[in-house]
């Protein structure tokens, strides 16, 4: 799973320097998870996004933020607590939570944000 900076954020899902009403700047949707190596939390929801990130990979961009390295992002975003999960949908708002999240809840959230109904692995 690919760290993501402020600057890939500006370029790839929205760019609030720019606008101020929300506006995707991807074709795919995003789970991006705010966290950092000390977060035991975090820790949690680290392996479990890694395997979503291959089961989803043609569908879903999954990506981390770390949270002490991009401060003006988390900041922006109104990060406060960690982990933070960011679920961004192609044509909706996006939506967050907060805390470590088994993996069946972020399924859920797949299907139901971002009406994608099965994995790559179920498909083969």
């Amino acid at each position: 799973m690919e760290n993501l900076t402020e600057k890939e954020f500006k370029e790839k899902i929205f760019n609030y320097d720019e606008k101020d009403q929300w506006e995707f700047l991807g074709d795919k949707p995003y789970i991006i998870e705010f966290g950092a190596d000390w977060c035991a939390p975090c820790k949690i929801v680290t392996p479990i996004l890694e395997e979503l990130s291959e089961e989803y990979k043609d569908k879903i961009n999954i990506k981390t933020v770390d949270v002490d390295k991009e401060h003006n992002l988390s900041a922006a975003l109104g990060i406060r607590n960690i982990p933070a999960i960011l679920f961004v949908p192609i044509n909706k708002e996006p939506e967050m939570t907060v805390g470590a999240l088994p993996k069946k809840s972020f399924i859920e959230a797949i299907e139901e944000l971002f009406e994608i109904k099965e994995t790559a692995l179920n498909t083969k």
